[in-house]
């Protein structure tokens, strides 16, 4: 077995960062682009083993007596990380909802790891899973809140894919709604997608939410929400996630360049 990683603590009241793992991890690294600006926007920190291995392959070893542990050194390494890559866009860090206690305790790794790599904490941005029930909607809300407050950027991931959909956004209003690739998935052709997309679309409007597409594979999905308006999207058609590299996007040979 591999050496455990040390977690460093983050703050009173989260004894559980104190913990080994027991195994190691790193990321891999997809681009968030900008459709309107040409540019890229961030980078989603997918979790992988240290040679590359997915993400089940890290997953598979979490549970209840690690999730803590593991949760607070997903976010200390992809810090780092990014940072050694010289990351100058938003970094998005997935987190398990289940997994965070008292916000204003443990958000101190977070907050320690960005200061001693001089990231920006307006470039962090937090997303939740909708694909992971949460089991205290009222305390994830408080996290969400709490998270938005500090300068954090906020994100529901996979909406629409999830246990709640718009039970939990009737509850907390992330800053970014990543439309689930169910949904972004051939809508294009699909009328009934899009009469679902244009009543999101609507909701975002009216809560001044901005909307990004992921799991984009094909040059017509992009067009149709480029055209809808949407302007963040994320997806294979643009780049495959990079293991510990921040992949370009060829903006030229694509339909937006």
């Amino acid at each position: 077995m591999k050496p455990s990683i040390p977690i460093e603590t983050a703050g009173k009241g989260c004894s559980q960062c104190h913990k080994d793992l027991g195994f190691e991890f790193s990321f891999a690294f997809q681009p968030i682009v900008n459709v309107r600006e040409a540019t890229i926007f961030g980078y989603e920190a997918l979790v992988r083993g240290t040679e590359g291995q997915g993400a089940f392959f890290i997953l598979n070893q979490v549970g209840a007596d690690n999730r803590y542990a593991f949760d607070q050194a997903c976010r200390v390494k992809a810090i780092g990380l990014a940072a050694k890559l010289n990351l100058q866009q938003v970094i998005s860090i997935n987190f398990l909802p289940n997994a965070v206690y008292e916000p204003e305790h443990c958000i101190q790794s977070t907050l320690k790891a960005a200061k001693a790599n001089d990231f920006p904490i307006e470039r962090i941005m937090f997303e939740i899973t909708e694909s992971e029930q949460v089991y205290d909607l009222d305390h994830m809300t408080k996290i969400f809140d709490y998270y938005q407050r500090s300068g954090f950027i906020t994100a529901l991931d996979d909406f629409g894919a999830g246990h709640a959909g718009l039970n939990t956004l009737s509850r907390f209003v992330p800053n970014i709604l990543k439309i689930d690739i169910n949904l972004v998935s051939n809508i294009h052709r699909d009328a009934v997608k899009q009469s679902i997309f244009k009543g999101l679309s609507s909701i975002a409007s009216d809560l001044n939410f901005t909307l990004l597409a992921e799991g984009i594979e094909q040059e017509e999905e992009a067009l149709y929400f480029k055209e809808a308006g949407v302007e963040l999207m994320q997806g294979y058609y643009f780049a495959k996630p990079g293991f510990e590299t921040l992949p370009t996007v060829d903006f030229a040979s694509k339909v937006f360049g």
